[in-house]
């Protein structure tokens, strides 16, 4: 009988936008992590009035770069496009957000 290999663990984290409203946010932030390989399992969005809402669940468990430079990516983003970008594990972001 065969024996079945286990599957490696997923590894997801949390990513939070928020900021005005522009074109562009969700393909950048998607763009940026097409190339690095993670996975987006899960996207809400909402425009508030005239901001942008948005949390992204990611699979970062065949991820091509390491967590430093993701991170770096995204702050660039946040920068050029003036918006407040979070990326937590996700047990943290359960952690923080408990009732």
């Amino acid at each position: 009988m065969a024996q079945k290999q286990n599957p490696k663990t997923r590894q997801v984290c949390i990513v939070t936008v928020t900021g005005k409203d522009k074109v562009g946010i969700i393909a950048r932030i998607a763009n940026a992590m097409a190339k690095a390989n993670v996975n987006i399992i899960d996207v809400s969005q909402r425009i508030m009035e005239e901001y942008f809402v948005m949390t992204m669940a990611c699979d970062i468990t065949d991820t091509t770069a390491d967590m430093d430079k993701l991170h770096t990516q995204l702050s660039r983003i946040a920068k050029d496009m003036e918006l407040n970008i979070t990326f937590q594990h996700e047990n943290i972001f359960k952690m923080m957000h408990r009732v």
